[in-house]
């Protein structure tokens, strides 16, 4: 998942763009913090547009730094991007990332989701903690296991990488990398011997920048079995539900199985990837979504939206929208903007929809759906 920035008002006075940034700037984290009622504070991050520029045909780095620094200054806490090879195809995101954090000071960096299997597991690790030295306690890595679309089962077969038994895999992966970024450490192992993967001599990768590596976060759904692997293997859980009250019932379910585990309820970072179009027009703001869906993904927003979380119309009723997650115990929201062109919309969801979400922060039940 995580780098946890203190809660601030996003300021939507009216003025010059520069005096609105200045506003919106907050101080970087100084170390784990809580909310007043002894839970985490909560975050809201945004996607990069690497995808979309896949989309329109263009490939070009200045414009993605320049939505990084434009998104830390409107006070987003994290800056996120997705990975895929040849199924949707973009720009590296951990390449990508390096760049933006290098970019930037205070906002969290992290992929939405990355997914470990289109790399071999000791490059990733190498990577991973090259990334770090950049990023330092910014970084967080949301990590899936390949979404179910046969297009990314012929991305895995373009790897030589094997869709059967992928979460298994993922697990492992994740597994060697923690081996791989203690194994300097004094009493730690330098080998890894798993049921896909064994290696030798791992303590001779670099170290990450803290201690252990960057906190993993599982890109899953809501299913016993991804609950409990939540639960006893990651840092963090990042769905997209698109049913407020599932989302309630597998985070609670999540800190059952935490503190059975031994780790504690609070162990794992309940986050959420969303989607929204903001346009005044909720018809405009619909079609948008749907233009943007079916280039995204080749399908329908209507069989999308029966596993994803989408949400359209102005920003005040997307904010009301993200506001039920919040309620059902949602402490980090990554918002992608479902526009081919985002930046449009980026200075709206920071003026109105921030503060209208982080209100809710404080002074929510978790479980409960409503306010």
């Amino acid at each position: 998942m995580p780098s946890n920035a203190g809660e601030s008002n996003s300021q939507g006075a009216r003025g010059s763009a520069d005096l609105r940034l200045r506003r919106g700037a907050r101080p970087a984290p100084t170390g784990p913090q809580t909310a007043d009622d002894g839970r985490p504070p909560l975050q809201i991050g945004i996607l990069l547009p690497t995808r979309e520029q896949a989309i329109n045909g263009t490939y070009a780095a200045a414009p993605l730094l320049d939505f990084a620094k434009t998104a830390e200054a409107l006070g987003f806490d994290s800056l996120w991007a997705g990975d895929s090879l040849t199924a949707r195809p973009r720009l590296d995101p951990l390449v990508v990332l390096s760049a933006a954090a290098a970019a930037t000071t205070r906002i969290a960096v992290g992929t939405a989701a990355l997914t470990p299997a289109l790399r071999h597991p000791l490059i990733g690790a190498n990577m991973i903690a090259s990334l770090s030295h950049v990023a330092a306690d910014r970084l967080i890595l949301g990590l899936g296991s390949g979404f179910p679309m046969p297009e990314t089962e012929e991305e895995f077969a373009s790897v030589g990488a094997s869709f059967q038994g992928r979460v298994g895999r993922l697990d492992e992966i994740t597994a060697l990398w923690r081996t791989a970024w203690r194994s300097g450490e004094e009493g730690e192992p330098a080998e890894f011997q798993g049921k896909f993967w064994q290696a030798e001599n791992l303590d001779r990768l670099p170290s990450p920048a803290v201690p252990g590596g960057p906190p993993l976060w599982l890109a899953g759904s809501d299913t016993p079995k991804v609950l409990a692997r939540v639960a006893t293997r990651y840092d963090g859980w990042l769905p997209f539900l698109p049913d407020v009250d599932a989302y309630a019932r597998a985070r609670r379910r999540i800190a059952e199985l935490a503190e059975e585990a031994g780790r504690g309820a609070d162990a794992v970072v309940p986050a959420l990837y969303a989607t929204v179009t903001v346009n005044a027009s909720e018809s405009a703001a619909k079609a948008e979504l749907e233009h943007y869906i079916s280039h995204y993904y080749g399908r329908s927003l209507e069989q999308m939206s029966s596993i994803q979380a989408y949400a359209w119309g102005s920003a005040e009723k997307c904010a009301e929208w993200l506001g039920g997650y919040v309620r059902a115990g949602a402490r980090h929201l990554v918002v992608r903007i479902g526009s081919l062109d985002p930046e449009p919309q980026l200075k709206e969801i920071a003026e109105v929809l921030l503060p209208a979400v982080r209100a809710l922060g404080p002074s929510t039940t978790v479980g409960s759906t409503q306010s």
